[in-house]
């Protein structure tokens, strides 16, 4: 199966009453390879803070029991939470309460509806900023290893050079080994929900990625499963 090299998958703990938000945050997290838990209000956040030991914490500034604000404050009082790094989300847009949330411990803030290639992109920056002597991560199957820190691909040592999309496309199976995914799934894995794109785009790309990764006498590390779509496996075409 895919291992990594020297670091696990960073975690994230979502605090949102929102059932459909919360649905949408955790597919796009655990698209991009962090490990979700989650709270539906302020008591239950700061159990599951001290029993997950979030890397990172998602945190809705409006919630049942106890607010977002006093969260953040009592997260902040405690040993183990109190360098862990807190979004705030809320549909509050004023610059008072933005103070008012960043001066209640936050360490960024994001005015809903916002989208979530950016939010994912602020939580990248603050686990950089937390952790700055953080690991490289590498996935790893048979031969196959992905340096997500360098954004290179080598197998059995030599340099595999992928285009943007192979590159994506590589990721996700390697995120998922011996999984089959239809060609529908890997479109909204790797081109998103609100691209159109024709579902046999995909097997143009996996022609490109198997011939960059199978060089001569090289096993076919990509399975075709007739009638269900493809797998990072190590198994021969079904």
């Amino acid at each position: 199966m895919a291992s990594r090299e020297k670091s696990m998958a960073e975690k994230i703990l979502i605090v949102e009453d929102e059932a459909a938000l919360v649905t949408l945050l955790r597919y796009n997290l655990e698209r991009e390879g962090f490990e979700v838990s989650e709270a539906g209000d302020g008591e239950e956040a700061l159990l599951r803070a001290e029993e997950t030991k979030p890397d990172l914490i998602v945190l809705d500034w409006m919630l049942p029991v106890m607010s977002g604000i006093e969260v953040c404050r009592r997260l902040r009082r405690k040993p183990d939470s109190r360098a862990v790094p807190i979004i705030m989300l809320t549909a509050r847009g004023e610059e008072a309460d933005k103070v008012r949330g960043l001066q209640g411990g936050a360490d960024d803030y994001v005015t809903k509806p916002f989208s979530p290639v950016e939010l994912i992109a602020r939580i990248r920056a603050l686990l950089r900023r937390a952790r700055p002597d953080r690991q490289v991560e590498t996935l790893i199957f048979a031969d196959l290893s992905m340096d997500l820190t360098a954004h290179r691909v080598r197998r059995d040592g030599r340099a595999i050079h992928l285009g943007p999309t192979e590159f994506r496309l590589l990721h996700y199976l390697l995120r998922n080994p011996r999984r089959v995914f239809s060609r529908e799934q890997l479109l909204d894995a790797v081109w998103g929900h609100d691209v159109y794109v024709e579902a046999r785009t995909v097997d143009v790309h996996i022609r490109r990625l198997r011939k960059a990764l199978n060089g001569d006498g090289d096993a076919d590390l990509i399975r075709t499963v007739r009638a269900a779509g493809y797998a990072l496996d190590q198994s021969s075409a079904a």
